[in-house]
Protein backbone atom coordinates (compact mmCIF):
# COMPACT_ATOMS: atom_id res chain seq x y z
CA UNK A 1 0.00 0.00 0.00
CA UNK A 2 1.21 3.52 -0.75
CA UNK A 3 2.27 5.16 2.51
CA UNK A 4 0.61 8.46 1.69
CA UNK A 5 -1.09 10.22 -1.24
CA UNK A 6 1.21 11.22 -4.09
CA UNK A 7 1.07 14.39 -6.20
CA UNK A 8 2.45 14.11 -9.74
CA UNK A 9 3.45 17.44 -11.31
CA UNK A 10 6.01 19.14 -13.53
CA UNK A 11 7.45 22.59 -14.22
CA UNK A 12 6.48 22.40 -17.91
CA UNK A 13 3.04 23.76 -16.98
CA UNK A 14 4.60 26.94 -15.62
CA UNK A 15 6.30 28.06 -18.78
CA UNK A 16 3.90 26.91 -21.51
CA UNK A 17 0.64 28.31 -22.83
CA UNK A 18 -1.76 27.59 -25.64
CA UNK A 19 -1.45 31.25 -26.70
CA UNK A 20 -2.70 34.64 -25.58
CA UNK A 21 -6.23 34.28 -26.97
CA UNK A 22 -6.87 30.66 -25.94
CA UNK A 23 -8.87 29.69 -22.82
CA UNK A 24 -5.84 27.68 -21.66
CA UNK A 25 -3.63 30.77 -21.60
CA UNK A 26 -4.11 30.88 -17.81
CA UNK A 27 -1.76 29.18 -15.33
CA UNK A 28 -3.34 26.21 -13.57
CA UNK A 29 -1.19 23.25 -12.47
CA UNK A 30 1.80 25.40 -11.53
CA UNK A 31 -0.43 27.55 -9.32
CA UNK A 32 -1.81 24.48 -7.57
CA UNK A 33 1.74 23.30 -6.90
CA UNK A 34 2.72 26.73 -5.54
CA UNK A 35 -0.41 27.07 -3.43
CA UNK A 36 -0.11 23.61 -1.89
CA UNK A 37 3.53 24.27 -1.07
CA UNK A 38 2.68 27.66 0.44
CA UNK A 39 0.17 25.90 2.67
CA UNK A 40 2.73 23.29 3.76
CA UNK A 41 0.75 20.53 2.07
CA UNK A 42 3.32 19.32 -0.45
CA UNK A 43 6.55 18.09 1.13
CA UNK A 44 9.09 16.51 -1.19
CA UNK A 45 8.21 12.95 -0.17
CA UNK A 46 4.63 13.47 -1.44
CA UNK A 47 5.72 14.84 -4.83
CA UNK A 48 6.66 12.89 -7.96
CA UNK A 49 8.01 14.42 -11.15
CA UNK A 50 5.88 13.44 -14.11
CA UNK A 51 7.78 11.61 -16.85
CA UNK A 52 7.14 12.43 -20.48
CA UNK A 53 5.36 9.53 -22.12
CA UNK A 54 7.25 8.05 -25.05
CA UNK A 55 5.56 7.44 -28.40
CA UNK A 56 5.46 3.69 -27.76
CA UNK A 57 3.37 4.28 -24.62
CA UNK A 58 1.07 6.73 -26.38
CA UNK A 59 0.39 4.32 -29.23
CA UNK A 60 -1.20 1.93 -26.79
CA UNK A 61 -4.31 3.91 -27.79
CA UNK A 62 -3.39 6.71 -30.18
CA UNK A 63 -2.47 5.90 -33.77
CA UNK A 64 1.25 6.03 -34.67
CA UNK A 65 0.44 8.35 -37.58
CA UNK A 66 -1.22 10.85 -35.26
CA UNK A 67 1.63 10.78 -32.72
CA UNK A 68 4.15 11.30 -35.54
CA UNK A 69 2.12 14.26 -36.80
CA UNK A 70 1.92 15.80 -33.32
CA UNK A 71 5.68 15.51 -32.80
CA UNK A 72 6.32 16.91 -36.27
CA UNK A 73 3.98 19.86 -35.64
CA UNK A 74 5.87 20.78 -32.48
CA UNK A 75 9.23 20.52 -34.23
CA UNK A 76 8.21 22.57 -37.26
CA UNK A 77 5.72 24.82 -35.44
CA UNK A 78 3.50 24.36 -38.44
CA UNK A 79 1.19 21.83 -40.10
CA UNK A 80 0.13 21.24 -43.67
CA UNK A 81 -3.42 21.87 -44.81
CA UNK A 82 -3.90 18.09 -45.04
CA UNK A 83 -2.59 17.50 -41.52
CA UNK A 84 -4.78 20.23 -40.10
CA UNK A 85 -7.86 18.61 -41.61
CA UNK A 86 -6.88 15.04 -40.74
CA UNK A 87 -5.48 15.49 -37.24
CA UNK A 88 -7.19 18.74 -36.14
CA UNK A 89 -3.86 20.33 -35.31
CA UNK A 90 -3.28 24.05 -35.79
CA UNK A 91 -6.95 24.90 -35.27
CA UNK A 92 -8.45 27.52 -32.98
CA UNK A 93 -9.17 24.86 -30.33
CA UNK A 94 -5.94 22.92 -30.77
CA UNK A 95 -3.35 25.53 -31.73
CA UNK A 96 0.32 25.26 -32.61
CA UNK A 97 2.45 26.20 -29.61
CA UNK A 98 5.98 25.50 -28.44
CA UNK A 99 5.27 22.51 -26.18
CA UNK A 100 2.27 21.08 -28.02
CA UNK A 101 3.68 17.54 -27.84
CA UNK A 102 5.85 17.72 -24.73
CA UNK A 103 3.18 19.22 -22.50
CA UNK A 104 0.38 16.70 -23.23
CA UNK A 105 2.94 13.88 -23.28
CA UNK A 106 3.97 14.95 -19.77
CA UNK A 107 0.33 14.88 -18.65
CA UNK A 108 -0.06 11.44 -20.19
CA UNK A 109 3.17 10.28 -18.59
CA UNK A 110 1.91 11.37 -15.19
CA UNK A 111 -1.35 9.49 -15.60
CA UNK A 112 0.43 6.37 -16.87
CA UNK A 113 2.79 6.57 -13.88
CA UNK A 114 -0.23 6.87 -11.59
CA UNK A 115 -1.57 3.60 -13.00
CA UNK A 116 1.74 1.95 -12.20
CA UNK A 117 1.87 3.34 -8.66
CA UNK A 118 -1.69 2.19 -8.03
CA UNK A 119 -0.75 -1.42 -8.56
CA UNK A 120 -0.71 -1.01 -4.78
CA UNK A 121 -3.74 0.46 -2.99
CA UNK A 122 -3.47 4.19 -2.42
CA UNK A 123 -4.32 7.67 -3.70
CA UNK A 124 -2.61 9.60 -6.48
CA UNK A 125 -3.29 13.09 -7.82
CA UNK A 126 -2.40 14.27 -11.34
CA UNK A 127 -3.85 17.78 -11.72
CA UNK A 128 -2.32 18.05 -15.20
CA UNK A 129 -4.41 15.09 -16.32
CA UNK A 130 -8.07 14.82 -17.23
CA UNK A 131 -7.75 15.51 -20.96
CA UNK A 132 -10.86 13.50 -21.69
CA UNK A 133 -11.69 14.66 -25.24
CA UNK A 134 -8.60 13.38 -27.09
CA UNK A 135 -9.40 10.88 -29.84
CA UNK A 136 -7.25 8.00 -31.11
CA UNK A 137 -6.38 9.70 -34.39
CA UNK A 138 -6.87 13.41 -33.74
CA UNK A 139 -6.80 16.26 -31.25
CA UNK A 140 -10.17 17.30 -29.89
CA UNK A 141 -11.44 20.01 -27.56
CA UNK A 142 -8.07 21.38 -26.31
CA UNK A 143 -6.90 17.77 -25.77
CA UNK A 144 -4.01 16.54 -27.92
CA UNK A 145 -3.84 13.21 -26.07
CA UNK A 146 -6.27 11.31 -23.86
CA UNK A 147 -4.42 10.70 -20.62
CA UNK A 148 -7.61 9.34 -18.99
CA UNK A 149 -7.77 6.40 -21.40
CA UNK A 150 -4.03 5.86 -21.02
CA UNK A 151 -4.33 5.91 -17.20
CA UNK A 152 -7.07 3.27 -17.26
CA UNK A 153 -5.02 1.13 -19.66
CA UNK A 154 -2.05 1.54 -17.30
CA UNK A 155 -4.16 0.36 -14.36
CA UNK A 156 -5.18 -2.66 -16.41
CA UNK A 157 -1.60 -3.40 -17.39
CA UNK A 158 -0.82 -3.45 -13.67
CA UNK A 159 -3.50 -6.00 -12.86
CA UNK A 160 -6.51 -3.82 -12.01
CA UNK A 161 -9.61 -4.94 -13.92
CA UNK A 162 -12.79 -3.35 -12.57
CA UNK A 163 -12.38 0.41 -12.90
CA UNK A 164 -14.96 3.14 -12.39
CA UNK A 165 -14.51 6.49 -14.07
CA UNK A 166 -16.44 9.41 -12.55
CA UNK A 167 -16.37 12.70 -14.46
CA UNK A 168 -17.97 15.91 -13.16
CA UNK A 169 -16.40 18.26 -15.69
CA UNK A 170 -18.97 20.52 -17.36
CA UNK A 171 -18.22 18.80 -20.70
CA UNK A 172 -18.99 15.18 -21.59
CA UNK A 173 -15.89 12.92 -21.86
CA UNK A 174 -16.46 11.87 -25.45
CA UNK A 175 -12.95 10.47 -25.92
CA UNK A 176 -13.20 8.19 -22.89
CA UNK A 177 -16.61 7.00 -24.08
CA UNK A 178 -15.03 5.99 -27.40
CA UNK A 179 -12.15 4.30 -25.60
CA UNK A 180 -14.24 1.97 -23.46
CA UNK A 181 -17.52 1.60 -25.35
CA UNK A 182 -19.20 -1.63 -24.29
CA UNK A 183 -16.45 -2.70 -21.87
CA UNK A 184 -18.13 -4.66 -19.04
CA UNK A 185 -15.26 -4.00 -16.62
CA UNK A 186 -15.53 -0.22 -16.95
CA UNK A 187 -18.26 1.93 -15.42
CA UNK A 188 -18.24 5.50 -16.69
CA UNK A 189 -20.42 8.03 -14.86
CA UNK A 190 -20.57 11.52 -16.37
CA UNK A 191 -22.42 14.52 -14.96
CA UNK A 192 -22.23 17.28 -17.58
CA UNK A 193 -24.05 20.34 -18.86
CA UNK A 194 -26.68 19.51 -21.47
CA UNK A 195 -26.31 21.06 -24.94
CA UNK A 196 -22.73 22.11 -24.21
CA UNK A 197 -19.93 21.13 -26.58
CA UNK A 198 -19.28 18.32 -27.60
CA UNK A 199 -23.04 17.70 -27.29
CA UNK A 200 -22.54 13.99 -26.67
CA UNK A 201 -23.55 11.96 -23.61
CA UNK A 202 -27.31 12.02 -24.00
CA UNK A 203 -29.17 10.38 -21.13
CA UNK A 204 -30.14 7.53 -23.46
CA UNK A 205 -26.51 6.86 -24.37
CA UNK A 206 -25.15 4.03 -22.23
CA UNK A 207 -22.00 3.56 -24.36
CA UNK A 208 -22.84 -0.05 -25.05
CA UNK A 209 -23.73 -0.72 -21.43
CA UNK A 210 -20.60 0.78 -19.87
CA UNK A 211 -21.82 4.30 -19.06
CA UNK A 212 -24.31 6.34 -17.08
CA UNK A 213 -24.72 9.79 -18.60
CA UNK A 214 -26.58 12.52 -16.75
CA UNK A 215 -26.85 15.79 -18.69
CA UNK A 216 -27.93 18.58 -16.34
CA UNK A 217 -29.48 21.98 -17.09
CA UNK A 218 -27.83 25.35 -16.69
CA UNK A 219 -27.67 26.60 -13.12
CA UNK A 220 -27.01 23.12 -11.66
CA UNK A 221 -26.37 23.85 -7.97
CA UNK A 222 -24.79 22.23 -4.90
CA UNK A 223 -28.12 20.88 -3.63
CA UNK A 224 -28.76 19.17 -6.95
CA UNK A 225 -25.25 17.71 -7.03
CA UNK A 226 -25.75 16.36 -3.52
CA UNK A 227 -28.88 14.55 -4.70
CA UNK A 228 -27.06 13.19 -7.75
CA UNK A 229 -24.19 12.04 -5.55
CA UNK A 230 -26.35 10.25 -3.01
CA UNK A 231 -29.02 8.83 -5.32
CA UNK A 232 -27.03 7.99 -8.44
CA UNK A 233 -23.23 8.12 -8.23
CA UNK A 234 -22.73 6.29 -4.93
CA UNK A 235 -25.36 3.56 -5.47
CA UNK A 236 -23.95 2.84 -8.93
CA UNK A 237 -20.42 2.53 -7.57
CA UNK A 238 -21.48 0.36 -4.66
CA UNK A 239 -23.26 -1.96 -7.08
CA UNK A 240 -20.24 -2.06 -9.43
CA UNK A 241 -17.62 -2.74 -6.70
CA UNK A 242 -14.61 -1.16 -8.43
CA UNK A 243 -11.01 -2.02 -7.68
CA UNK A 244 -10.06 1.53 -8.64
CA UNK A 245 -11.88 4.83 -9.16
CA UNK A 246 -10.58 7.46 -11.58
CA UNK A 247 -12.12 10.85 -10.76
CA UNK A 248 -11.99 13.70 -13.27
CA UNK A 249 -12.72 16.92 -11.38
CA UNK A 250 -12.79 19.60 -14.04
CA UNK A 251 -13.17 23.04 -12.47
CA UNK A 252 -15.38 24.40 -15.24
CA UNK A 253 -18.60 23.38 -13.45
CA UNK A 254 -18.25 26.16 -10.86
CA UNK A 255 -20.26 29.31 -11.32
CA UNK A 256 -17.25 31.57 -12.06
CA UNK A 257 -16.07 29.58 -15.07
CA UNK A 258 -16.24 31.54 -18.35
CA UNK A 259 -17.01 28.61 -20.68
CA UNK A 260 -19.85 26.77 -18.94
CA UNK A 261 -23.13 27.72 -17.29
CA UNK A 262 -23.38 25.60 -14.16
CA UNK A 263 -23.56 27.00 -10.63
CA UNK A 264 -21.60 24.71 -8.35
CA UNK A 265 -19.23 25.77 -5.61
CA UNK A 266 -15.96 23.95 -5.10
CA UNK A 267 -17.53 22.28 -2.06
CA UNK A 268 -19.48 20.06 -4.46
CA UNK A 269 -16.32 18.67 -6.06
CA UNK A 270 -14.66 18.02 -2.73
CA UNK A 271 -17.78 16.35 -1.35
CA UNK A 272 -18.01 14.00 -4.34
CA UNK A 273 -14.35 13.05 -3.95
CA UNK A 274 -14.70 12.50 -0.20
CA UNK A 275 -17.68 10.20 -0.82
CA UNK A 276 -15.77 8.20 -3.46
CA UNK A 277 -12.69 7.57 -1.37
CA UNK A 278 -14.08 4.77 0.87
CA UNK A 279 -15.54 2.89 -2.12
CA UNK A 280 -12.33 1.61 -3.71
CA UNK A 281 -8.82 0.80 -2.49
CA UNK A 282 -7.30 2.90 -5.29
CA UNK A 283 -8.20 6.51 -6.11
CA UNK A 284 -6.74 8.46 -9.02
CA UNK A 285 -7.81 12.12 -9.10
CA UNK A 286 -7.29 14.11 -12.30
CA UNK A 287 -7.76 17.73 -13.28
CA UNK A 288 -9.60 18.60 -16.49
CA UNK A 289 -11.41 21.73 -17.60
CA UNK A 290 -11.40 25.05 -15.80
CA UNK A 291 -10.61 28.43 -17.30
CA UNK A 292 -10.72 30.91 -14.42
CA UNK A 293 -7.25 30.79 -12.81
CA UNK A 294 -8.48 31.58 -9.30
CA UNK A 295 -11.32 29.08 -9.22
CA UNK A 296 -9.09 26.34 -10.68
CA UNK A 297 -6.27 26.98 -8.21
CA UNK A 298 -8.58 27.02 -5.20
CA UNK A 299 -10.63 24.01 -6.26
CA UNK A 300 -7.73 21.77 -7.26
CA UNK A 301 -5.72 22.65 -4.14
CA UNK A 302 -8.76 21.57 -2.13
CA UNK A 303 -8.78 18.27 -4.01
CA UNK A 304 -5.27 17.60 -2.70
CA UNK A 305 -6.41 18.56 0.81
CA UNK A 306 -9.35 16.16 0.53
CA UNK A 307 -7.15 13.26 -0.60
CA UNK A 308 -4.93 13.83 2.44
CA UNK A 309 -7.60 14.70 5.00
CA UNK A 310 -6.09 18.15 5.56
CA UNK A 311 -8.20 20.86 7.18
CA UNK A 312 -8.93 23.69 4.77
CA UNK A 313 -8.25 26.97 6.59
CA UNK A 314 -10.98 29.58 6.80
CA UNK A 315 -8.46 32.30 6.02
CA UNK A 316 -5.30 31.66 4.03
CA UNK A 317 -1.88 32.50 5.43
CA UNK A 318 0.07 35.28 3.75
CA UNK A 319 2.29 33.05 1.53
CA UNK A 320 -0.80 31.36 0.06
CA UNK A 321 -2.55 34.69 -0.45
CA UNK A 322 0.54 35.93 -2.30
CA UNK A 323 0.28 33.03 -4.77
CA UNK A 324 -3.32 33.91 -5.58
CA UNK A 325 -2.62 37.66 -5.67
CA UNK A 326 0.02 37.02 -8.32
CA UNK A 327 -2.49 35.62 -10.82
CA UNK A 328 -3.86 37.52 -13.78
CA UNK A 329 -6.78 36.83 -16.11
CA UNK A 330 -5.97 39.07 -19.05
CA UNK A 331 -8.56 39.65 -21.70
CA UNK A 332 -11.59 38.66 -19.62
CA UNK A 333 -13.96 40.70 -17.50
CA UNK A 334 -13.55 38.28 -14.59
CA UNK A 335 -9.97 39.43 -14.26
CA UNK A 336 -10.69 43.13 -13.94
CA UNK A 337 -12.03 43.29 -10.39
CA UNK A 338 -11.72 39.85 -8.79
CA UNK A 339 -13.50 39.60 -5.42
CA UNK A 340 -11.39 39.60 -2.27
CA UNK A 341 -12.27 36.04 -1.26
CA UNK A 342 -10.49 34.70 -4.36
CA UNK A 343 -7.24 35.80 -2.68
CA UNK A 344 -8.00 35.00 0.96
CA UNK A 345 -9.87 31.66 0.96
CA UNK A 346 -9.98 28.29 -0.73
CA UNK A 347 -13.54 27.34 0.12
CA UNK A 348 -16.44 28.94 -1.74
CA UNK A 349 -19.69 29.79 -0.08
CA UNK A 350 -22.04 26.84 -0.71
CA UNK A 351 -24.40 27.41 -3.62
CA UNK A 352 -27.49 25.69 -2.37
CA UNK A 353 -30.75 26.02 -4.24
CA UNK A 354 -33.96 24.28 -5.26
CA UNK A 355 -33.88 20.79 -6.74
CA UNK A 356 -35.66 20.99 -10.05
CA UNK A 357 -38.15 18.35 -11.07
CA UNK A 358 -36.22 17.53 -14.23
CA UNK A 359 -33.13 16.61 -12.18
CA UNK A 360 -35.15 14.32 -9.95
CA UNK A 361 -36.88 12.70 -12.94
CA UNK A 362 -33.59 12.04 -14.74
CA UNK A 363 -32.07 10.45 -11.65
CA UNK A 364 -35.10 8.19 -11.27
CA UNK A 365 -34.91 7.15 -14.92
CA UNK A 366 -31.22 6.25 -14.67
CA UNK A 367 -31.73 4.39 -11.38
CA UNK A 368 -34.46 2.28 -12.93
CA UNK A 369 -32.46 1.57 -16.08
CA UNK A 370 -29.39 0.61 -14.04
CA UNK A 371 -31.29 -1.50 -11.51
CA UNK A 372 -30.29 0.67 -8.55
Amino acid sequence: MLRHPLFIGHEIYRRSSYGGAHPLRVPRVSTVMDLCRALGWLPDQHYRLSPRAKPAALTQWHSPEYIDALIRAETLQDVSVQERAQFQLGTHSNPIFAEMFRRPATSAGGSILAGELLAKPGRVYVPGGGTHHGMPERANGFCYLNDVVLAILSLRHNGIRRIAYVDIDAHHPDGVAVGFHGDPDILMISIHEENLWPRTGDIEDDAGGSAINLPVPRGFNDSEMELVRERLILPALIQFEPEAIVFQCGADAVVEDPLAHLALSNNAHWSVLAALMPLAPRILALGGGGYNPWSVARLWSGVWATLNGFDIPTYLPNPAQAVLAGLEFKGHSLGRNPPAHWFTTLRDQPRIGPIRDEIDARIMYLRQRSGL
